[in-house]
């Protein structure tokens, strides 16, 4: 892509004077333009078919919405990028919008990936699972569907249908006997020849044929077996197969209202209301419904329906996979452009529809419903944030309802596996995506040391923010820091505030009070007495659940570091031994530690490991690697 760049400096003037300036110099090709602010934040990205014609409408003084109107005051420089079409200047837009997040801009604020099933096909049992990230084991990956809880209610009832392993590859390989999920007919035991590598391979393409869609005649056949199995008096057998015919048909309730003429589409419906909007999002796959996800992006009072989804289709397709139709229940400006983007991203035709009659009309006005009522229980939830922040502001005198909280503790047990987390909330409730855990490094800390555990994670934190914006201009800098402790904690956090010249953040430490019972917790601020508020204020109730929160997710971050120290294979840390070779050495050994005490010569006779890998593994466990 040829592109050009054109920025100005200096004392420029700022507004409608700013804009025309760049009239006389633009190009009326197609591109990309950026507003930027006295400061260099950036303000607006949009794009254009024609730079020129697109500028000039802003360098007129009337005609525009009150906050385009804001925006133009607020302009002081532009930025241009020139593209050789319109649909390169779209996709580099949406890029541009998701990775600086104006100000004025729709942005969608939670984009994070979906999750698949996925079946592979490196291993001669394979192994059915939850996928999600980049596609890159070789496998067959159905989806994306909605949630994790979504994947994990059809992978469940999966295995009580095909009983396919969900096992990892160095598990199975070690197991000499099956394991509980075949005792409860979740799994048919293959790592132990229960079952044979043909049987196996029958049940993993019936899988394959149910998440693709083709479930009825996988319960024919099913229903054949069970008749032909009664009849032959092999009434375990009949009950058996009646136990996976009804699980199947429990796969398929679950699932909803799963339409008949809709193969492969993505149902998107927005709602807008008081100046905040909704999107839901359906996934259709294979004639199934695949679960649904709200989503609220941030758009202003001015902003039209066709703009909100316009701007949502961009970002929300700019790191995932459209499917072949995609249907919405408001058109947008520029649906031909769309098309083209998506077609191309895809590789084959892409198609955006707005239906007004039948099956598919009839799914976009359940999706519309379900945005209508989602984000009016958002709103109602919204109200309630806002009157919990302020009265936090209240109580512990603050200049302002605060729009970042952190809240940070502490998990270990006796000093090992040590983390640290940071949960966020603020006006919109918990901020998920905003969560942070921290592997405490310190070797110089004393076990169960809290605050010294406290003062590492707190300094990371800030020194990073501090490096990324030292003028505290983003939204990333917390408005309050909530501690869990006293008046000791509170001192040793102060410390490190003024140490790293940020002294005016405010904190406040949670302690637990007397007899350490819940409503009776104390708030300590630095230089001041500690407090307490009444046992049945709302504030009081919304710091319990704040500190709450940071509790669960410090000891959900230190159970899961503490299993994969349980659970690590010394042969991970080994460069050059993968899946495969790990596998060829686990049978060939017996175990992972008869492999760290093997001497060259066996690991030389491993079939699949060249003497260079055996010398490198020998020389990783004998040598210090």
């Amino acid at each position: 892509m040829a592109e050009t760049t054109r920025e100005t400096g200096g004392a420029a003037p700022t507004g409608h004077a700013c804009i025309q300036s760049y009239l006389k110099t633009l190009p009326a090709s197609p591109g990309v333009y950026r507003m930027l602010d006295a400061q260099a934040r950036v303000l607006y990205v949009g794009k254009a078919r024609n730079l020129k014609a697109r500028v000039a409408n802003y360098a007129r003084p009337t005609g525009h919405s009150p906050r385009i109107a804001r925006m133009i005051r607020e302009t002081a420089s532009m930025m241009f990028l020139t593209t050789r079409t319109e649909t390169e200047a779209l996709l580099l837009e949406q890029n541009l919008i998701k990775q600086l997040k104006p100000r004025y801009n729709v942005l969608l604020r939670d984009d994070k990936s979906f999750p698949n099933i996925l079946v592979t096909r490196d291993h001669p049992y394979p192994m059915i699972r939850k996928h999600r990230g980049a596609k890159t084991q070789k496998g067959a990956y159905f989806g994306p569907f909605a949630s994790a809880g979504a994947v994990n209610r059809t992978l469940n009832q999966l295995q009580k249908v095909f009983q396919l392993r969900n096992c990892s590859d160095s598990m199975f390989e070690s197991r000499t006997r099956p394991c509980l999920l075949y005792q409860i007919k979740r799994c048919s035991g293959p790592c132990v020849g229960l079952i044979s590598e043909e049987d196996y391979a029958a049940s993993v393409r019936d899988a394959e044929r149910f998440l693709a869609g083709r479930s009825t005649k996988i319960q024919e056949e099913l229903a054949a077996q069970m008749a032909e199995a009664a009849e032959k008096m092999e009434f375990e057998r009949a009950a058996a197969l009646r136990d996976r015919i009804r699980a199947l048909t429990q796969v398929q309730g679950a699932q909803g209202i799963n339409p008949r003429g809709v193969a492969e589409a993505d149902v998107i419906a927005l709602h807008m209301e008081g100046g905040q909007a909704c999107v839901q999002v359906f996934f259709v796959r294979a004639n199934q419904n695949w679960g649904n996800r709200d989503f609220y992006p941030r758009v202003g009072s001015d902003v039209s329906e066709a703009e909100a989804m316009e701007a949502f289709l961009g970002q929300f397709y700019d790191n995932k996979e459209p499917p072949r139709l995609i249907l919405l229940s408001h058109p947008i400006e520029n649906t031909d452009l769309m098309q083209e983007a998506l077609s191309g991203k895809l590789g084959r035709k892409v198609e955006i529809a707005v239906p007004k009659r039948g099956e598919k009309a009839e799914l976009v006005e359940g999706a519309v419903r379900n945005a209508r009522e989602s984000l009016g229980r958002k709103m109602a939830e919204s109200a309630t944030q806002a009157k919990l922040l302020a009265g936090l502001a209240e109580a512990l005198d603050l200049d302002a309802p605060p729009r970042r909280i952190e809240v940070y503790d502490n998990s270990h047990i006796m000093g090992t596996n040590a983390v640290g987390a940071m949960i966020v909330a603020g006006p919109e409730g918990f901020e998920k995506s905003q969560y942070r855990k921290f592997n405490i490094r310190g070797e110089e800390l004393t076990p169960g040391d809290d605050f010294g555990m406290m003062k590492e994670v707190l300094t990371r934190r800030l020194t990073r923010l501090i490096q990324e914006d030292p003028e505290r201009r983003s939204e990333a800098w917390p408005d309050l820091l909530l501690i869990d402790g006293g008046a000791g904690q509170v001192s040793a956090v102060k410390e490190i505030l003024e140490a790293l010249g940020v002294p005016d953040l405010p904190v406040v430490g949670v302690a637990k009070g007397i007899d350490r019972d819940a409503g009776k917790e104390e708030f300590h601020r630095p230089g001041r007495r500690p407090f307490a508020l009444r046992h049945d204020d709302p504030v009081l109730y919304f710091v319990q659940r704040l500190r709450d929160e940071a509790h669960r997710f410090a000891i959900g971050t230190h159970r899961a570091k503490r299993a994969k120290a349980v659970s690590a294979n010394p042969l991970d840390d080994v460069p050059g031994v993968g899946a495969a070779r790990k596998r060829a050495l686990l049978a060939h050994f017996g175990s992972a530690k008869a492999v760290t005490r093997a001497d060259l010569a066996d690991l030389k006779a491993v079939e699949g490991i060249s003497d260079a890998l055996a010398e490198r593994i020998y020389a990783h466990f004998n040598e210090g690697g």
